[in-house]
């Protein structure tokens, strides 16, 4: 049975394992929910009699999907993201049993009257278990239909919205009433509905993002004042590396550069500058007037001192010498 373009088939279609032999039941439900999903590789026990329901109602460019199963698992491997022709989320509104939604490390655990989401193009396993037989809608939503509601930097994971403080109770409702109603309702009236739910959920993921940005900036502005002090600690080495301070920091020297790049600046500048600052306080400092200008720049790092008086120059306005005699 081969995949069918959600634009080329009936609004509403129905799978039935009941209509198929018993020794092709899970053969027959293997094929529909691909037919529903896009692809996808389910498991189970057995691999005959298999008593289930797929349903598939249009919204739009989207569709609800309602699976009635036994306890089962399923996949999508790498090898069925790349034969999938399309790119969606499931959003997962379980009815009955539970759902856990394995993607990128995290566990989402679905229980009845909860929703959760998972990318299509990264690997999922859906652990359906808890009952004799399970229940639920799966909401198909187009990719750029979601991603086009998100900011463009969003980083999505799977996520639970409906343990959202402030809309999950709408997206539940939102997604009861539509599984509800879809057919009941006019076409159109749907495909509004289903907007409804998706501007809820792209809410949600975005509330969540914006939380975990400030989280990080907040980590990011600690992590630049113990790399600033790591570095003024050292400043008086010759060959100070960005090795040395990302080590002494416990953080890679990928993310030294990158805090630095944030700041406007890089490594090498700032550590200059650091530098030249500090021998020209110590030029300035009347108990260091015996001391040499070459020995003060070979305090501060510097291994040469044309190098070190080209650079004072630029930052200064003048040569070391001119500066002390001020």
């Amino acid at each position: 049975m081969q995949q069918v373009n959600s634009t080329s088939r009936p609004r509403h279609v129905v799978w039935n394992t009941a209509e198929t032999r018993l020794d092709e039941q899970f053969s027959y439900y293997r094929e529909a929910i691909c037919q529903a999903f896009m692809n996808l590789t389910p498991e189970s026990a057995t691999t005959s009699r298999f008593p289930a329901k797929v349903e598939t109602i249009g919204l739009g460019a989207g569709a609800i999907n309602r699976v009635l199963f036994p306890e089962h698992t399923v996949n999508r491997s790498r090898a069925d993201i790349a034969a999938s022709r399309e790119s969606c989320f499931y959003l997962n509104f379980k009815l009955a049993g539970r759902c856990r939604m394995l993607q990128d490390g995290r566990e989402v655990s679905l229980s009845q009257g909860q929703v959760g989401i998972v990318d299509s193009d990264r690997e999922v396993t859906l652990l359906h278990d808890r009952g004799p037989t399970l229940e639920v809608a799966s909401f198909w939503v187009p990719s750029r239909a979601l991603r086009d509601r998100l900011p463009a930097s969003f980083d999505f994971r799977a996520e639970r919205v409906s343990d959202d403080p402030h809309v999950g109770h709408l997206i539940v409702e939102t997604a009861r009433s539509l599984n509800a109603g879809a057919l009941r309702m006019a076409e159109e009236d749907s495909v509004r509905l289903f907007d409804v739910l998706l501007d809820l959920v792209a809410l949600s993921l975005s509330r969540r993002s914006r939380a975990q940005t400030a989280e990080a900036a907040s980590f990011a502005d600690a992590t630049v004042l113990a790399l600033r002090r790591a570095i003024h600690e050292r400043l008086r080495e010759p060959g100070l590396t960005v090795a040395a301070v990302a080590g002494a920091v416990g953080i890679s020297e990928r993310y030294v550069h990158k805090l630095f790049e944030r700041s406007g600046t890089t490594f090498s500048d700032y550590v200059m500058d650091r530098r030249l600052v500090g021998a020209a306080a110590d030029l300035k400092d009347p108990a260091l007037g015996g001391r040499g200008i070459g020995a003060i720049a070979f305090d501060w790092g510097f291994s040469d001192l044309s190098h070190f008086t080209r650079r004072f120059k630029q930052r200064f306005g003048c040569r070391p010498r001119d500066w002390r005699a001020r």
